[in-house]
């Protein structure tokens, strides 16, 4: 996928960091006209301090590992951490069942691997989000069917997804982009009134809610990731969670080569296809510490969006990414907003977020237009999806994923935030708005640098 951003990279993205986590004073500073030049045309910086470093770590970590490797009993078939691990996910989210697995992508190929999605089959993912959504279907060899961006929440359009739905959909697949819902009751009505399962891709939407309700706890499953960037993490892990109780043995057996009870065994057991996708007891050592925080990171990461989007708002041209009526909470994995050159003198993306770096503010473009991505694009001549579906259906896909809004924000507006930045100060809130307001001021002096 053509992207300026890899989530692979996000430690060496948020490179400017420190340790200082405390809450300011909940006044909010008028976002009156910075006299300051830009730092990139030799002014003093905006934010000189440091953001928080990630991950957050301390003793807590440190004994449960030791634990673990005392005992020798370090994968999940003759250890305990993983099964205490579930258990107070499954808590955590208000779900009946949780199931760790290797990584959030292993997440999403249980799910799949539980229903038996194959060829033939459709899948409706968004066009934005990060690739692994589409390697899971394309891995099963099932078509991937890519679907507009709603460009006020960089959320699937659920208007389009509906759209897209055929008498070969088999999964409807929304994500819940940087940690915020999507309409999640449209999706449910929609797989509701096609009898399409829906499934959550919550991997960024650690705690995110929907009316309430915890996200992954709407469709028939959701999925959860424990990468390293993650606002919940174990380097690598993920997670899926669901109240069927058939659904989830069928994941415990598809994540556990086929074997439906809690060990494994000399015979070829159940189903006709498996593999291994079990999660370390290391993995869940971790995940249990890092759970005593991440209620309270949560809700540092939410007070601080807030009050980072009252003051940006008051900013022409920077337009913080929408939060449909639903959305009681959301999880901030990344705080997106929309920038429009027109109210910056003309300047582009690249230069403002160039600029914006200078003033010690770190960010991305985030994801670009995974559908026009040569590695998208090749799929409709790979010689195994031409042998299941032919060429003119191949070229049909193709036409299909023709997404003009996506297009429009990923080559000019989008921009992103990171999760560690809002478990700052509301002061360093403050300074991120002002570093803003300063490039708007000298934005016609910064665009002939």
């Amino acid at each position: 996928m053509s992207s300026a951003f890899n989530r692979r990279k996000f430690i060496s993205n948020v490179a400017i960091v420190g340790t200082g986590l405390a809450i300011g004073a909940p006044h909010i500073v008028s976002a009156g006209t910075s006299n300051t030049k830009p730092a990139i045309l030799g002014g003093p910086r905006a934010h000189n301090g440091s953001f928080p470093s990630w991950p957050v770590q301390d003793a807590i970590e440190e004994k449960g590992l030791t634990e673990v490797l005392r005992s020798k009993k370090w994968g999940r078939l003759d250890g305990s951490q993983m099964a205490k691990f579930e258990t107070e996910y499954s808590k955590l989210f208000g779900v009946k069942h949780s199931l760790g697995v290797s990584s959030g992508t292993s997440a999403l190929t249980t799910i799949l691997g539980a229903l038996d999605i194959g060829p033939g089959d459709e899948v409706v993912i968004p066009v934005y989000t990060f690739v692994a959504t589409y390697n899971v279907v394309v891995l099963n060899y099932a078509l991937p069917i890519l679907v507009d961006t709603d460009i006020e929440s960089f959320q699937m359009d659920p208007v389009k997804a509906k759209a897209a739905l055929t008498a070969q959909t088999r999964v409807i697949m929304p994500v819940h982009i940087g940690g915020s819902p999507v309409d999640i009751d449209a999706f449910v009505a929609m797989g509701k009134q096609h009898n399409i399962p829906v499934i959550e891709d919550a991997c960024q939407a650690h705690l995110a809610e929907w009316k309430g309700v915890k996200v992954g706890n709407h469709g028939l499953a959701g999925a959860f990731s424990f990468q390293s960037s993650k606002n919940l993490n174990c380097a690598e892990g993920g997670a899926v969670i669901t109240n069927n109780d058939d659904f989830i043995t069928n994941c415990y057996t598809f994540h556990n080569q086929g074997q439906g009870g809690r060990s494994t065994s000399f015979s070829t057991g159940v189903g006709t296809r498996g593999t291994n996708l079990r999660l370390t007891e290391f993995q869940g050592s971790l995940l249990l510490a890092q759970m005593t925080r991440v209620a309270e990171q949560s809700n540092r990461r939410w007070e601080n969006a807030q009050y980072l989007s009252r003051l940006l708002k008051e900013i022409p041209g920077i337009t913080p990414a929408k939060l449909y009526p639903g959305t009681t909470r959301s999880a901030y994995h990344l705080y997106m907003f929309r920038y429009d050159k027109n109210h910056f003198a003309g300047l582009s993306r690249e230069k403002f977020l160039q600029a914006l770096s200078a003033e010690g503010v770190p960010n991305s473009a985030g994801y670009g237009q995974m559908n026009k991505s040569s590695y998208v694009t090749a799929l409709a001549t790979n010689k195994h999806y031409l042998k299941i579906y032919g060429e003119k259906t191949m070229q049909q896909w193709l036409e299909r994923n023709q997404c003009p809004q996506n297009d429009l924000l990923t080559s000019q507006q989008s921009a992103w935030l990171f999760q560690n930045m809002l478990l700052g100060t509301k002061s360093d809130m403050e300074q991120i708005a002002e570093a803003m307001r300063k490039i708007q001021k000298y934005a016609a002096e910064i665009a002939k640098k």
